[in-house]
């Protein structure tokens, strides 16, 4: 496994001439996506030894569209240098060596086709573009030359490696031309003879024509006539062979001297092998060349599928070619070739490069035509990464070119070992999960909703489960079988099912036995069990813990349910996000604490990320579920939202997260600290997993298309970048491909087939077989990317969690093509349209039966013979065939003779009118005829019905006519015009059916106002229309007028649920009102609670209240709030808090009279709180909330109200007489504030709460040895410990009140940070003889101080607790045993990492990190040099240590202690500074303390310095 870092990069782009190259020595560049991946092959890339010889080394980053050429300059001196062009219309120069633009321009007004360095001038490079445009760009001197050769398409351009001022240019079209660029771009040589695109152009690497045997006569079919000019036969153009490849599937071999073709070789069909491709697409030819140097008399193809050739060039009458790669099965390509770069290597190997459509970058031996290595690369974004917990080091990566790559990241021989999964898959693989104890059992969820297994190590399509989500798959998850599966007997069912949670909110449990058969909305389960009568929450996230006995699920509402098997019982809510939860993880269960697998993560669309430890709800299994609102841990940091969390599986309490701020950071969550930040992506993360091998290296993908390996210990930032740097990150993303509004232009300025050719990477292969061959291939990324700016949510729908509601992009450009042609030519036609309806309208007066009034008005002749023909029909008896053959042609007749005649005629006008555009005369003369109901069958079939066609329709019978309105409501529908429809559907008493009818097309309000108005009020369907109307406001952000459908609905819970969404005050506020008024209780004070938190953040004491106010059962939390606006009132009037406060309530004015009486007084006053019982329920109330421990990080507002709930309950607790309690309490607050280190708070409590020390306590609560007595000690030893260190600081400064200095003097204990802080505090702390202050001012002051200070120095004795001093010690031994162990994994893999990276390029690097790890540890290894670090002695020592902890009584452990070393320092700084001061006995017992319990790494040197 090797310790470094590794990437696996987006494909190379598809279809280009030339966008990949390699130089000599062993630098290979590919263009992919918007920039170009650098690889470095051979001995140079620093490959661990036995693994093929090549590594990614780095990206050109800077164009903002498709790159769509690279060359590097091939001239010794300057192989750094290269250039490169693009759809954002630039070229850019390049040195590699530092990955910066050298210059660039911006010449071309069309898209860049063909780019090449000239091989023969040093700073010359050259493109067209796809209007036949060519520049010459000549660097040193920064000029450029214009050429218009051919107005046709240039698919490829290569400058001649013999002469610097001939170019060969290939078109479009299959003509080839040469140019001289000295002559303005003159033609030399215009080769006729393809008739389609040219792919490639390759010179023969010798000059003159002797290399092959080419006899003028072969050429029979070619004529004797040079195409294009004819030229004077200068020594210019004389001998030079060419090669062209296209796509018309020959290669040709022209004579630059005669300049016609010389030879044609077909490409042979080969019988396709191996079976790592969809035989459903079909892909185009893509021929590409390369002439190898040394051999002249061969030549290098791609062909049909993938193959590559090497032609015999030698007996031009025999068309011989060899095989690459014949002997080894499944080493070629399996798609379509497009570049071939050869490559020398340090070593001297001749080596070829070819990049494919297959995804694969593939190195080929040219002595062995043999395949030495693959690299794969991804053609999408990388969704989802999943380590398979029984086939160690295999990841999985779902991505989004609808392929599922596994990765065997173990593999000895080969870095990328990695194997292609795309059968049954088909769309973009957005989640994966592997069975927990199945080898080769990987389960997969699609953007489409599919759920389906594959066995990765049979060739089997997956098995795909019949029931699909209706949106994305976000999550998969393995966990025990619920009913209905687990009520089968134990060899009916599966020991694990298959749960998947989809985009439309609903968690779905599969039977991976029978997946035919139906998956089980676990909604129902959920239902039955807590008999839950609301709207259940849109899940999100399904997360099962490690044991399989709890699931949690994480939802849209940002809330997490824990439910408990087996009847999925909720047991607890946690309301913490308040945003959708993307992410949830439960901790490992192999920590070193049991309790520690009670910790779960979560992770939302807000920024920050909440650890919850479940241990007590779980254990305590509560009858009524409990609601959680404070997190045990936050971490805050990143600046956009949080997509995937992972917790180390090698650590206690490490967590790495993935954000759509760009970067990934990993946590010690237990200190809430940022331990490193990985900022390697150019786009947002969407998935992090931590190896499970290695403890310092994790895998992150985004939507980059890349997937990076990287190692913690080599990451120079900790913390995710703020406020400039993510700028930066957001510019570096920005430069990522954008949305490309040119291409509305292009199809009809461009020649289209070109645009599909040029479109085609980033086409997840897959969509191919959607389309024709041709244009089939539709821009995956510009997908992507299109729907960025409007709908940032949409793109990544599984990370972002919204729905997809977006038509791809994905319809090839033939079709917008049409469209705009479209456009243009209604443009053309409308004004004649116009013209005809205001004729239509004139004529509407014409004659119902204008036929036959025009044959009435024939001539006379004609009139006449009309009089005899109805003569003889009238009177003869019989009519004979020749009469009524006359009366059939003159059908007007029928007016005057017998109805079927006169039907006939009706028959004839009829069908006039219809021909003629006027249905409606039709309509009418039908209704004359009386068949009312064959107009209306005929107007409903040609849907032409009318208001008053159906207006007559009664007339025909009530079935006609209901037949007539349903076929006219139908026909509306088709018209878009669903009201109406709706309307006339109610004058039939249809009502269910219009209200459906208003709802499928969203006219919510309309179809409310139809179902009230015609339906009971107690209709289901009434209630449904409100929750669905609810559900889509939600969606859109619409909370209030959601709110009042949820009202509508009767379903209050989500009303005010919904209302709180927005989490603002003042949202929060009206969502508590509303839910009290509808006897929500629990939730209204929740929601209440929320809304005062939030008002506090801005310091806004009197909302707060208000908001508090609105609930009996937040009466305890009034007392809380009122006391921290005392407390934080008395603090800035001190000047100690950093806010002003914007509105105190009335009663914060008062500042006489001691704090706690203050307080009470104000309690009576204002909550009239006077009778025990009051005070009773309160505490009762305030008892049940348990907030987490205080660490560093803890933010200042929310310490402060943590400290002020236990203060609260302090003083409540003095009311009921409860001192123990009380004293606990206080303890409790004192504490807080020292954990968190903030020393000024800690003093403030005491002077509020202990003005006169803690004498009173200790008589309340009596001589007897109470269970507080050792909780007393620790308060006291607080108390004592803060005045110690405030005289400390009299003696130095005069009066010093900052607490900056609290917080480098005291630090956590038991953190060996101890060391470093004592040594950055002020000098006077870390060694007396260094600078002894002079005492200012008179000797009096100093006295007056001592007399003072006499009686607290002789109470410092209580500090010098024996035990306490035992039990710290030994726990900082486990501490810095940990902590040295750690140290040494840490060298040892650095050591490893430096081997491995200092014969690669990026030497500096490597330097730079193996200086780190020398820093830090300095003053420690001198330390240690004494000190034995063989392993089993640490283990040893942690044992030990770790037993003495064990027989300390739990009354010791339980409460923290100030830590004595620590105050005997300070005692003896005392006595140093202040001789006399400090007894020679107080001294002596210090100095013993320190000698017994100093001997650990933090201490040892102070008691160097004190005890010698």
């Amino acid at each position: 496994m090797g310790q470094e870092p590794r990437t696996l990069p987006p494909s190379p782009n598809w279809y280009c001439a030339r966008c990949s190259d390699a130089v000599p020595g062993g630098l290979f560049g590919f263009a992919a996506r918007t920039s170009v991946f650098l690889v470095r092959v051979g001995p140079g890339a620093g490959a661990i030894p036995g693994t093929p010889p090549f590594r990614v080394i780095g990206e050109l980053v800077g164009h903002t569209e498709r790159v769509s050429g690279f060359t590097f300059s091939h001239h010794p001196g300057q192989y750094n240098l290269c250039a490169t062009s693009s759809d954002d219309g630039t070229v850019k120069i390049w040195d590699v060596e530092t990955k910066a633009v050298v210059t660039e321009h911006a010449l071309h007004q069309h898209t860049i086709s063909a780019l090449h360095w000239s091989p023969q001038v040093k700073d010359l490079i050259v493109s067209g573009d796809e209007k036949g445009v060519v520049f010459c760009y000549w660097l040193n001197r920064n000029d450029s030359q214009h050429l218009f050769i051919e107005p046709r398409t240039i698919f490829c351009l290569t400058c001649s490696p013999h002469h610097e001022d001939l170019v060969a240019i290939g078109y479009k079209d299959g003509i080839v031309v040469i140019i001289d660029i000295s002559k303005k771009g003159e033609v030399i040589h215009r080769l006729r003879g393809h008739d389609d695109e040219i792919h490639s152009i390759a010179w023969c690497p010798l000059p003159g024509e002797d290399c092959l045997s080419i006899s003028q006569e072969e050429n029979s079919e070619e004529p004797a006539i040079p195409n294009g000019k004819v030229t004077a036969q200068t020594p210019v153009t004389k001998g030079c062979y060419l090669a062209t490849g296209s796509k018309d599937q020959t290669i040709r071999i022209w004579s630059c001297s005669r300049g016609r073709g010389v030879m044609v070789l077909k490409l042979p069909f080969l019988k396709r092998r191996g079976g790592g491709i969809d035989p459903t697409i079909k892909e185009r030819l893509w021929l590409t060349l390369h002439w190898p140097k040394d051999q002249p008399t061969q030549l290098v193809s791609s062909c049909f599928g993938g193959e590559l050739l090497l032609w015999d060039l030698t007996q031009s009458w025999r068309r011989k070619y060899t095989l690459f790669s014949a002997s080894s099965e499944g080493q070629n390509h399996s798609r379509i070739v497009f570049n071939l770069c050869p490559l020398q290597t340090e070593d001297d190997k001749q080596l070829l490069l070819s990049t494919s459509m297959d995804r694969d970058v593939k190195c080929w031996d040219m002595a062995t035509l043999e395949c030495c290595w693959s690299l794969p690369s991804l053609g999408g974004f990388a969704y989802s990464l999943a380590f398979s917990p029984v086939d160690m080091g295999c990841l999985a990566i779902g991505v989004g070119d609808g392929m599922i790559r596994v990765w065997n990241t173990l593999s000895i021989k080969n870095n990328y070992d990695v194997k292609n999964f795309w059968q049954g898959v088909k769309s973009k693989v957005t989640a994966l999960c592997w069975h927990p104890t199945k080898e080769g059992c990987l389960a997969f969820g699609t953007d489409d909703g599919k759920v389906g297994l594959y066995d990765t190590y049979s060739n089997k399509p997956p098995q795909i489960s019949s029931t699909y989500h209706k949106k994305t798959v976000y999550t998969l998850a393995w966990g025990p079988p619920l009913p209905p599966i687990s009520l089968g007997g134990e060899g009916d069912r599966p020991s694990l099912t298959l749960y998947s949670c989809g985009g439309e909110g609903i968690v779905l449990q599969h039977n991976p036995w029978k997946l035919g058969g139906e998956a089980y909305d676990i909604n129902k389960l959920i239902r039955d069990t807590n008999s839950i009568k609301y709207k259940l929450p849109v899940h999100t996230e399904v997360s099962w813990k490690a044991d399989g006995k709890i699931m949690a699920l994480g939802n849209e509402d940002g809330s997490i349910e824990i439910f408990q098997v087996p009847n999925l019982k909720l047991i607890c809510t946690i309301q913490q996000h308040h945003k959708l939860v993307n992410t949830i993880s439960w901790h490992h269960e192999h920590g070193s604490q049991p309790e520690l697998s009670y910790l779960m993560a979560s992770g939302s669309n807000n920024a920050v990320i909440y650890v919850h430890n479940l241990k007590t709800v779980i254990e305590s299994n509560p009858e009524s579920p409990v609601t959680i609102t404070e997190p045990y841990r936050t971490l805050s940091g990143h600046t956009a939202k949080i997509t995937s969390v992972a917790w180390s599986p090698h650590h206690d309490g490490r967590l790495v997260s993935a954000s759509y701020d760009g970067t990934a950071q990993v946590w010690d969550t237990l200190r809430e600290e940022p331990l490193c930040n990985f900022r390697g992506h150019r786009g947002r993360l969407l998935c992090v997993a931590w190896s499970p091998l290695d403890p310092d290296c994790i895998y992150s993908g985004a939507d980059d298309f890349c997937v990076y390996k990287w190692l913690t210990p080599m990451q120079e930032h900790s913390r995710p970048p703020q406020g400039k740097k993510s700028i930066e990150l957001e510019k570096k993303r920005l430069s990522q491909p954008k949305p490309k509004p040119k291409k509305k232009k292009k199809p009809t300025s461009r020649a289209p087939v070109k645009q599909d050719v040029y479109d085609g990477n980033e086409d997840e292969s897959i969509r191919e077989s959607s389309g024709p061959v041709e244009n089939g291939l539709s821009d995956q990324e510009g997908e992507e990317e299109a729907r960025e700016p409007e709908l940032p949510s949409s793109i990544i729908s599984v990370a972002s969690r919204e729905p997809v509601t977006c038509t791809p992009v994905s319809i090839g450009f033939e079709k917008s093509k049409i469209t705009v042609n479209n456009k243009v030519t209604i443009l053309k036609k409308e004004p004649p349209k116009e013209k005809s309806e205001s004729i239509t309208k004139k004529r509407k007066a014409r004659s119902m039966l204008p036929l036959t009034t025009s044959l009435d008005h024939r001539s006379k002749e004609e009139l006449h013979q009309d009089c005899l023909v109805l003569a003889t029909a009238k009177h003869s008896k019989e009519l004979n065939e020749d009469v009524s053959a006359d009366l059939e042609e003159r059908f007007h007749l029928g007016l005057f003779t017998d109805r079927t005649a006169l039907y006939r005629m009706i028959e004839v006008e009829g069908k006039g009118h219809l021909e003629n555009g006027h249905p409606e005369l039709f309509h009418q003369l039908m209704l004359w005829k009386g068949d009312l109901k064959g107009v209306l069958q005929t107007a409903a079939e040609r849907g032409e019905l009318t208001d008053s066609l159906v207006a007559m329709a009664p007339v025909a019978g009530y079935h006609v006519w209901l037949w007539a309105v349903e076929a006219f409501a139908k026909q509306l529908c088709f018209q878009d015009q669903y009201v109406k429809a709706a309307s006339h559907l109610l004058s039939i008493h249809k009502v269910y059916e219009a209200v459906e009818l208003l709802k499928s097309n969203h006219f919510y309000r309309e179809a409310i106002a139809v179902a009230k108005a015609r339906l009971r009020p107690e209709d289901p369907i009434l209630k449904d229309l409100y929750l669905t109307w609810g559900a889509i406001l939600e969606k859109d952000g619409h909370y209030a007028v959601a709110a009042k459908c949820y009202l509508g609905a009767a379903s209050a819970y989500d009303a005010a649920k919904v209302l709180s969404k927005k989490g603002d005050a003042a949202s929060l506020k009206t969502a508590a009102e509303l839910a009290s008024i509808v006897g929500e209780n629990e939730l209204s004070s929740t929601l209440a609670l929320r809304c005062a938190q939030e008002l506090l953040l801005a310091r806004n004491w009197v909302g707060a209240q208000e908001a508090l106010k609105l609930h009996e059962s937040l009466k305890g939390q009034r007392l809380v709030f009122c006391l921290l606006e005392l407390l934080s009132k008395r603090l800035e009037e001190r000047q100690l808090s950093e806010g002003k406060s914007s509105s105190y309530n009335v009663w914060a004015a008062g500042t006489e009279g001691p704090f706690v009486e203050r307080v009470t007084a104000v309690w009576k006053s204002t909550f009239s709180l006077e009778t025990p019982e009051q005070y009773q329920a309160a505490l009762q109330q305030l008892q049940t909330i348990k907030y987490p421990s205080a660490t560093n990080n803890t933010p200042s507002k929310q310490l402060l109200l943590h400290i002020c709930h236990d203060l609260t309950l302090a003083v409540l607790s003095q009311h009921v007489a409860s001192w123990d309690a009380a004293v606990e309490a206080l303890l409790r607050a004192v504490v807080r504030s020292y954990d968190s280190g903030n020393f000024t708070i800690m003093q403030e409590v005491h002077s509020a709460f202990l003005p006169e020390g803690c004498d009173h306590l200790r008589d309340k609560l009596g001589e007897h040895q109470s269970p507080t007595t050792p909780a007393f000690k620790s308060l006291e030893a607080f108390f004592i410990y803060g005045r110690l260190y405030e005289f400390w600081w009299s003696l130095s400064k005069p009066c010093p009140k900052s607490s900056v200095w609290a917080r480098a003097a005291h630090g956590r204990t038991t953190s060996v940070e101890q060391s470093q802080q004592i040594d950055s505090a002020s000098p006077e702390e870390t060694d007396p003889n260094i600078s002894q202050p002079k005492p200012s001012g008179p000797p009096e002051l100093d006295l007056s101080l001592t007399e003072e200070s006499e009686q607290m120095l002789i109470t410092c004795k209580e500090l010098f607790s024996e035990k306490h001093a035992s039990l710290q010690n030994s726990q900082r031994t486990v501490v810095e045993v940990q902590e040295t162990l750690a140290e040494m994994i840490r060298q040892h893999q650095k050591s490893q990492v430096c081997k491995s990276t200092t014969n690669g390029p990026d030497k500096n690097e490597s330097e730079q990190v193996a200086e780190q790890p020398l820093s830090s540890p300095q003053n420690q290894c001198k330390e240690e040099k004494n000190q034995p670090l063989s392993l089993p002695e640490l283990t040893k020592s942690l044992t030990e240590a770790n037993e003495r902890i064990a027989k300390f009584p739990e009354s010791v452990k339980i409460w923290p202690f100030p830590d004595v070393l620590e105050c005997c320092l300070i005692l003896l700084h005392i006595g140093a500074q202040c001789p006399g001061s400090v007894t020679q006995d107080m001294q002596q017992q210090a100095q013993e303390l320190l000698q017994k319990y100093g001997n650990t790494k933090v201490y040892r040197r102070y008691c160097q310095t004190f005890c010698t």
